[in-house]
């Protein structure tokens, strides 16, 4: 055997040791009872904005779901994830349309389910690498075959990102709305919900064309399906055996907000809209 060939083996079997142990590394069964914050996201961004002298600090304060208004969860799954409920944390439509989209126009559309998106922020890091997205699809089927898609809502709206330094939609309404969570409006959701994969670039509060036409679209298909269906009920009406749990977490918050970080611009997916992309937007969160 030559060296060459050694050296690729131990390199092969170094690469699905460090993929496979996320087979069973992190414990996503504390997701249940646990708000993870700091997000490995942050942690990026932190080291971010150290590297570019900037003082940011992290905003974010830990809401329930049942404590968000119906419109922003409408919202934000017409606008991120229309198939959130039938899929089991992969959208291989979605994923279809966004290697069209990507073809079409020679650059990277995104395809991920809220549920992928949750894998990323929590462990992981933006990179393309398909090493880590391999690692990223492992631990959405773990977090999908343990948590329940209430919470998994829940934590996504709270550790989503919605400008520079502002996480979740507490801290996201009171700083672009001045007002909590539980009251956004319909049409102040749609603007939240249409910067969501790229809210460094875009601003719900601006007056740019692409979240223009992304909100309008989004809360025209809210006004059209009413503010409650029963593909959403799932979220506003828990189980029996998850409201112990969720009030625990409640209790236990694990973050409070910090004072409000400078004003910075912070869109979004779905089938429903992907007809009224003018332009692909690489996904953040």
């Amino acid at each position: 055997m030559n060296k060459l060939f050694i050296f690729s083996i131990i390199i092969l079997a170094m690469g699905a040791v460090d993929v496979g142990r996320y087979f069973v590394y992190p414990d996503v069964n504390s997701l249940k009872e646990t708000n993870p914050i700091p997000t490995a996201f942050m942690e990026i961004r932190k080291e971010q904005w150290t590297e570019k002298n900037r003082d940011i600090k992290i905003n974010q304060k830990w809401v329930a779901i049942s404590n968000i208004s119906a419109n922003v969860i409408k919202a934000v799954l017409i606008g991120e994830d229309d198939g959130f409920y039938k899929h089991d944390g992969f959208d291989i439509e979605g994923m279809e349309n966004a290697i069209e989209r990507s073809i079409k126009k020679g650059t990277l559309a995104g395809g991920s389910t809220i549920s992928q998106q949750l894998s990323k922020n929590l462990y992981l890091s933006p990179s393309k690498n398909p090493v880590r997205k391999i690692k990223e699809a492992i631990i959405t089927w773990r977090i999908e075959k343990t948590v329940s898609k209430r919470r998994i809502l829940e934590l996504y709206l709270n550790i989503a990102e919605w400008g520079d330094g502002i996480f979740g939609i507490e801290a996201a309404a009171q700083h672009y709305y001045s007002k909590s969570a539980k009251n956004l409006t319909a049409f102040e959701a749609s603007r939240l919900a249409a910067v969501l994969p790229n809210p460094i670039k875009y601003n719900p509060q601006g007056n740019q064309k692409y979240v223009n036409n992304r909100a309008r679209t989004i809360y025209k298909t809210m006004q059209k399906r009413g503010v409650i269906e029963s593909i959403y009920e799932e979220v506003m009406t828990p189980k029996k055996e998850e409201v112990l749990i969720v009030e625990s977490v409640d209790k236990n918050s694990l973050i409070e907000p910090v004072e409000e970080n400078s004003y910075v611009e912070p869109l979004v997916k779905s089938n429903e809209l992907q007809k009224n992309e003018e332009e692909t937007i690489t996904p953040v969160n």
